[in-house]
C-alpha cells in the first residue's frame, strides 16, 4: 500500500501581544527569532520538511506578512503554497481553509496542522508522533497532541485521555478543559491528563464533514472563498467577500470539543506555545543559574531570569526571577510571574496611542527593510535595505525632499526621467515633488542612509504611481 505524503498546514497569522516589545502588530513573534538564530515558523518548516514523510506545506497567514513569510520559507530553500486570509478569523475558518484546499490536491490528504509560534523540540520524537498520529488519523481520527506535563501549569487548556485505541500510545479524548487553577491543575497531572498542544492531525475530507456538521456556517463560506480564492504574485488570496462571511472561532470551539471523532497521541517531544515571556525559560538554553538569554546579554549573580536583547547590550545585576526585554525603541522589565498581564499591558499603550504597542522602529517591505535612526522637528533619518533584486515602488512626496547616500551596494535611481547607478560614497538629491524609484540590480544587499527634511513626514506622504508588488496605488 502506497503510503501518502502528510501535507503540513502552519498557520501563521497570530500577533503574540504578551511577548511585546518584540513581538507587535507590524511583526508578529513567529516571524522573530525568540529561542535561537532563526524564527519560530522557519523552525516549523524545517520540522516538516523531510520529504520522505511531508508533502510540501501550505502557509496561512496575514496579507500584511505574505512577502515576509515567503521570503523566510526561500530562505531555507523551501517552496510554500501560501494562502492569505483578507482578515483575522481565529483558527477555525484557517484550518477549513488549509483542508479545502489540500483536498484539491489529494481527495484522501492527511494534514498536519502545526502552530507557527510554538516551539518543538527533539525532532526525530516529533517525526515519530507523526507516524503514530498519521496511522490513526487513516482510520478516521481527528488526533491531536498531548504533552505530558512537567508542572502544574495554568497557561495550557488540558485532555483527560479515555480508552486505549492502539497499543502505542493513542487514546479516545475523554474530555477538553479550560485553563485551571493551579490547585485543579496539579489534580490534573495526578490524573494522568496531558496539556492541550494545539496541533492536529486529520483526514481533510473527515475535518471538513464534521465541521459542516456542528458549524455549517464555517464551511459554507470558506468552501466559497476557496471556490473563488485567485492567485496574485504567486499567493493564493482567499475571496474576500465570502471569508469576511465567516464566524470567527477557534477549531477547539468549532469542533474539537463537540466531535466524537477525536483521539489524543501522548507526544513525548519538548514544546512550549511561548504564549507569553516565562516561556522561554521552558524551551530555551539556560546558564548556570537558570538564566535564559538571548542576545547580547550579560548576567551576574542573578538567578532564574528571562532577558533578551534585540540590539544592545544589556547586563544585569543581583536580581531573580525578572524578565528584562530590550528592543531599539522600548524596554520592559516585570517579575516573572507577572509574564501574563503584559497584554493587559499593551492594551493601555494602545489606548494611549504610542506607536510602540504596534509598530517596530524597522518596518518591513516587500523589497527589504528601514528602519528609523533619527528624528526630529522637521526631520528624519532612516537606514534602508534593499535586497539583490528588489524595487521600491515610482513614488512622489507632496511634502519632504530627500537624501540618499550609498553605504553598500550598487542602487539604482530613477528622478524624474533621470536614472542613474550609485556606489558606496556616492549620494542622490531628491527634491519635493520629482517622481522617483530607489532598487537593487546587484548580487548584494544595498544599504543607505535616507535623509528626510520637511514640514510633514508620515509614511503617507507617499503617492505610488508604480508598484510590481501590487500594493494599493
Amino acid at each position: 500500500m502506497t503510503i501518502r505524503p502528510i501535507i503540513p498546514l502552519i498557520l501563521a497569522g497570530g500577533t503574540g501581544t504578551r511577548l511585546w516589545p518584540v513581538s507587535r502588530d507590524a511583526m508578529p513573534k513567529q516571524f522573530l527569532p525568540l529561542v535561537g538564530e532563526r524564527s519560530t515558523y522557519q523552525e516549523a518548516l524545517i520540522r516538516v520538511a523531510r520529504s520522505d514523510l511531508f508533502a510540501p506545506p501550505i502557509i496561512v497567514t496575514a496579507d500584511a506578512f505574505r512577502f515576509f513569510a515567503r521570503r523566510q520559507a526561500q530562505d531555507l530553500g523551501i517552496d510554500a503554497t501560501i494562502v492569505l486570509e483578507p482578515a483575522r478569523r481565529d483558527s477555525g475558518p484557517a484550518i477549513a481553509a488549509g483542508a479545502a484546499l489540500a483536498l484539491r490536491r489529494d481527495p484522501e490528504a492527511i494534514v498536519l496542522a502545526l502552530a507557527a509560534d510554538h516551539v518543538i523540540l527533539d525532532k526525530d520524537l516529533f517525526h515519530a508522533a507523526c507516524v503514530t498520529a498519521r496511522d490513526a488519523a487513516a482510520s478516521g481520527r481527528i488526533v491531536t497532541f498531548g504533552i505530558k506535563p512537567t508542572s502544574p501549569s495554568t497557561s495550557y487548556g488540558y485532555i483527560r485521555p479515555g480508552e486505549a485505541l492502539s497499543p502505542d500510545g493513542v487514546n479516545a479524548v475523554a474530555a477538553f478543559v479550560e485553563k485551571p487553577d493551579t490547585i485543579t491543575a496539579a489534580g490534573y497531572i495526578n490524573d494522568g491528563y496531558l496539556w492541550n498542544s494545539g496541533n492536529f492531525m486529520f483526514p481533510a475530507d473527515l475535518l471538513l464533514a464534521e465541521l459542516s456538521r456542528y458549524e455549517p456556517g464555517i464551511t459554507q463560506a470558506i468552501g466559497k472563498a476557496v471556490e473563488a480564492a485567485k492567485t496574485d504574485l504567486g499567493f493564493v488570496r482567499l475571496d474576500p467577500e465570502a471569508f469576511l462571511a465567516c464566524p470567527a472561532k477557534s477549531i477547539d470551539y468549532a469542533l474539537m470539543e463537540r466531535t466524537k471523532a477525536t483521539a489524543v497521541v501522548e507526544a513525548r517531544f519538548r514544546w512550549s506555545d511561548i504564549g507569553s515571556w516565562d516561556g522561554v525559560l521552558a524551551v530555551a538554553a539556560q546558564d548556570r543559574n537558570g538564566n535564559a538569554l538571548q542576545g547580547a546579554v550579560f548576567a551576574a549573580d542573578s538567578h532564574g531570569c528571562v532577558v533578551h536583547s534585540s540590539d544592545r547590550l544589556t547586563a544585569i545585576l543581583g536580581v531573580r526571577d525578572l524578565v528584562v526585554v530590550t528592543t531599539p525603541d522600548a524596554v520592559l522589565v516585570l517579575p516573572r510571574d507577572r509574564a501574563q498581564d503584559v497584554k493587559a499591558l499593551v492594551a493601555t499603550l494602545k489606548e494611549a496611542k504610542r506607536s510602540e504597542a504596534t509598530d517596530h522602529r524597522r518596518g518591513y517591505r516587500p523589497w527589504g527593510y528601514y528602519d528609523s535612526i533619527d528624528a526630529g522637528p522637521r526631520f528624519q533619518v532612516k537606514r534602508i535595505v534593499v535586497d539583490p533584486g528588489g524595487k521600491l515602488s515610482l513614488q512622489k512626496h507632496m511634502h519632504r525632499s530627500e537624501h540618499w547616500v550609498v553605504v553598500q551596494g550598487t542602487a539604482e535611481v530613477r528622478c524624474d526621467d533621470v536614472v542613474r547607478l550609485l556606489h558606496e560614497n556616492e549620494s542622490i538629491y531628491l527634491p519635493v515633488g520629482c517622481v522617483h524609484r530607489l532598487a537593487n540590480p546587484g548580487k548584494i544587499r544595498l544599504e543607505l542612509i535616507e535623509v528626510q527634511t520637511g514640514s510633514y513626514l508620515g509614511e503617507d506622504d507617499i503617492i505610488r504611481l508604480e508598484d510590481v508588488y501590487r500594493r494599493d496605488l
